[in-house]
């Protein structure tokens, strides 16, 4: 153990480096007055590394961003390959449907084949299947498409006054349009001299 020379231990000596004064939260005096000399070689040496970890942050966060789009786009182009093919699948079941739908406006819809129908109307619509087009709607040529027309004094607009084949769609997406036998308001003779 060292001693000095009046015979006391030779306490450590601690040097606070800091740049700020943790007590006023101020800038050291000798801090500023190294900000006017010029940077040493192991400040500059510094100043490239804070540089370049900047850069490869920089990069990093641009390929963060890059595979969180690619994500997004995955997972946006699955749901639509999966409506898709729902739809596809649903499309072809079309034509089934129509023969339940004539067998049951015929009474021929009985017994067990009244159950396997009804499985099968259950089961496209929780696939999202739903059928529309009824008598006296107005009609709209993007959900309609119209097989006969003729003139009513009973309709004062287009009007749908037979539907002939239900039209289907999933969600908005309209599958196949209502066929249906379109009325018009009879044209005014007025004209007449």
């Amino acid at each position: 153990m060292n001693t000095r020379e009046n015979g006391s231990a030779e306490e450590p000596v601690i040097r606070d480096n800091r740049k700020i004064d943790p007590e006023t939260g101020e800038v050291r005096e000798a801090v500023k007055e190294q900000a006017g000399q010029p940077a040493p070689a192991a400040d500059l040496a510094s100043v490239e590394l804070a540089t370049q970890l900047a850069e490869r942050t920089a990069d990093l966060q641009r390929l963060q961003a890059e595979y969180s789009n690619y994500r997004k786009r995955v997972e946006r182009d699955r749901s639509a390959v999966k409506e898709q093919a729902v739809a596809g699948v649903l499309a072809e079941l079309l034509p089934v449907l129509d023969d339940i739908g004539r067998a049951r406006d015929h009474g021929e819809l009985t017994g067990g084949f009244a159950k396997v129908s009804e499985s099968l109307e259950a089961a496209t619509g929780k696939l999202g299947l739903s059928a529309f087009g009824t008598k006296g709607e107005p009609f709209d040529p993007t959900v309609h498409e119209a097989l006969l027309h003729s003139y009513s004094p009973d309709v004062t607009e287009p009007t749908c006054v037979e539907i002939l084949q239900s039209g289907y769609r999933i969600g908005e997406r309209v599958l196949r349009p209502a066929r249906v036998a379109v009325a018009e308001p009879e044209e005014s003779t007025s004209n007449d001299n």
